[in-house]
């Protein structure tokens, strides 16, 4: 009697730690979607519904019509178009040089590795702002201003440190017996990389290229500073085109922003498991 007595306010204790752990989840859970579901309320709303005060909670009449507005507008087909391919082909590049980078790094011992590792995520981490003027005259001295390159080139250099940091973690978890094994079958180190590694690695590379594709499809700063055409713009730089001189279309700015962030939902949702097991390999082995 005397230990189950005693045992119960430890009991007790854990109930109300894991009762505060789920209150603190469930708040932090709706403070981020909240966001969204009001953005997805906008978009829905008509333009009156918008400017009501106070605004509904629940739009009094629903409607479609500002999606039909955003998918109406060439110039934002355009510019789904144009975020696809910047985001794309810098996810390519950068892992392509990052797997490249990250290999070596991973498996080969040399003096600095570490220094050099800590100025790849320092990297990651420098404030864009400080070099926009820079890469500005840079740019318009070797013509790339307004043009597809400038943007890939710039949105890579930013991603491809952090992808060869988590590639260089993930890399170092795997057994090195199968890369011995396929060595003394004769394999050079590129196929041992590309035929014994990457297939081992799908989660450490799917999560790292849903990073820098995330990363690159909600760029603005240089999107907006290095493109002057319309028919080169994102979508991060197409969406506040929907407002003119005297008047703003916040439903058609929600719509578009409900529609930008449709794909990157889809490719967590479709990619979901190996993305966690690609953090949690990271976390747990490395």
């Amino acid at each position: 009697m005397a230990a189950t007595t005693s045992s119960d306010p430890s009991r007790k204790g854990a109930r109300a730690r894991d009762a505060l752990f789920y209150l603190f989840l469930t708040l932090f859970v709706l403070a981020v979607v909240a966001p969204v579901v009001w953005v997805l309320k906008m978009s829905i709303s008509t333009r009156a519904d918008l400017l009501a005060t106070p605004p509904p909670i629940v739009p009094p009449h629903p409607t479609l019509s500002n999606y039909s507005t955003v998918f109406g507008a060439p110039e934002f087909r355009r510019a789904l178009l144009n975020s696809v391919l910047i985001a794309g082909t810098t996810t390519l590049v950068s892992l392509t040089f990052g797997v490249l980078a990250a290999y070596p790094l991973a498996r080969v011992r040399f003096r600095g590795k570490a220094v050099l590792l800590t100025g790849f995520l320092a990297l990651a981490f420098f404030p864009t702002v400080a070099i926009i003027a820079p890469l500005f005259k840079e740019f318009r001295e070797l013509g790339l201003l307004d043009t597809y390159a400038a943007i890939i080139a710039v949105d890579s250099a930013f991603a491809l440190p952090l992808t060869v940091w988590l590639l260089t973690a993930f890399f170092r978890t795997l057994p090195r017996n199968l890369e011995e094994a396929a060595r003394v079958d004769g394999a050079s180190t590129f196929r041992v990389l590309t035929s014994v590694i990457l297939p081992l690695s799908a989660p450490g590379v799917v999560t790292a290229g849903l990073l820098v594709f995330v990363f690159a499809w909600n760029e603005f700063l240089f999107a907006n500073t290095f493109l002057f055409s319309q028919d080169h713009w994102p979508v991060t730089v197409a969406i506040p085109g929907f407002a003119t001189t005297h008047t703003i279309d916040f439903g058609a700015q929600a719509a578009a922003s409900i529609t930008v962030t449709l794909p990157i939902l889809v490719i967590v949702f479709v990619f979901q498991r190996r993305l966690v097991a690609g953090l949690m390999a990271g976390a747990l082995k490395g």
